[in-house]
């Protein structure tokens, strides 16, 4: 049986993504993407799962960094997993009564107008997942509530107040399956790579950004992360159309490499969208 770990606790969107993968796995809760990596590395677990991008906050920042400074694991898949958030707390709590609301930092985000016209004086209070804010909301006395999924609601005995409160009814989370090796080719695979030049000078990008255009390889994402080594250095990362073993793709790759200081491929895989 494959062992796929996710952030957890049971009752997260990362515990949903991964039912979504693989039903039948055994699903390893981890207390967050960092955890997930390293019992993958440790052979704790045979695949990870993590969020990489929200149609609404954007790229999930903690997992870029993963990727590009902690780990050697390659991305094996990617999921898009429709986002329903919802507010619940303690059976009995009352709207009116709610002063604390509880939830990931993610979910908050994709909240943001639904707190703001229902309730503008509530505090938000970040939690580790969305499973842990209906926790901390079912400890208080009824003035608490939580941004969370209804399967968490339902595990953990508390009472959904409103649904679908998201600020978008299309919003979607993007997840990255991580494991060992490189699937192979499927005519309908991403790559995302990484990238740093060695001086920051005019046309370095446009030089690698040229490469890709002159291919005919089409680039879905572009953005940058800090090195965190030097301040105004940037790791550049692209994620684009094609297999890293796929001949285009391959002399493309030859082609930047020598105009990156590094130049690290996080994986190739089959696209979901």
């Amino acid at each position: 049986m494959t062992r796929i770990a996710y952030l957890g606790p049971p009752g997260t969107f990362g515990e949903l993504a991964a039912l979504q993968y693989d039903a039948g796995a055994e699903l390893m809760p981890f207390p967050s993407h960092a955890a997930v990596a390293a019992a993958v590395e440790s052979g704790m677990a045979d695949l990870g799962i993590v969020a990489i991008e929200n149609l609404i906050n954007g790229s999930v920042q903690e997992t870029l960094d993963i990727l590009i400074h902690e780990t050697d694991l390659k991305i094996q898949a990617e999921l898009v997993v429709p986002v329903r958030h919802n507010l619940v707390a303690k059976p009995g709590t009352r709207p009116a009564d709610v002063r604390v609301i509880y939830s990931h930092p993610q979910a908050l985000g994709q909240c943001r107008k639904f707190l703001e016209r229902c309730f503008p004086r509530a505090q938000a209070e970040a939690a580790l997942s969305t499973t842990e804010a209906v926790e901390l909301a079912l400890k208080r006395n009824g003035d608490a509530a939580a941004i969370a999924t209804e399967r968490a609601a339902e595990l953990l005995g508390a009472e959904v107040l409103a649904r679908d409160i998201q600020d978008s009814e299309n919003n979607v989370t993007r997840f990255l399956v991580l494991g060992r090796g490189t699937p192979p080719p499927t005519g309908r695979d991403r790559t995302s790579i990484a990238f740093t030049f060695a001086e920051d000078r005019p046309g370095a990008l446009a030089s690698v950004m040229n490469a890709f255009a002159e291919a005919n390889i089409n680039c879905n994402k572009i953005e940058s992360r800090p090195t965190k080594a030097t301040f105004g250095d940037y790791v550049f990362l692209i994620d684009f159309e094609g297999h890293q073993d796929d001949p285009k793709v391959k002399a493309v790759l030859d082609r930047i490499r020598p105009l990156c200081a590094e130049l690290k491929v996080f994986g190739s895989y089959p696209r979901a969208i």
